[in-house]
């Protein structure tokens, strides 16, 4: 999780990050910490953080009734 990117082109967080963004999300939900964690610095590279939600899978079963 703390390493150093790997060669290529665009680091795989963002990566992923503009994959999500192409289906125009409210919310990225992600089942593993290390997921949740590479869509958060994605989004916030992206500077979506205010309109866009990264939450865990079970964060947001735990939070349907208030969505």
């Amino acid at each position: 999780m703390f390493k150093e990117p790997e060669k290529g082109d665009k680091d795989v967080n963002i990566e992923r990050t503009e994959q999500a963004l192409e289906t125009q999300p409210e919310i990225i939900a992600a089942a593993c910490p290390f997921c949740n964690t590479m869509m958060t610095d994605g989004i916030k590279n992206k500077e979506k953080e205010a309109v866009i939600q990264v939450m865990d899978v079970a964060e947001l079963i735990a939070n349907a009734e208030d969505l």
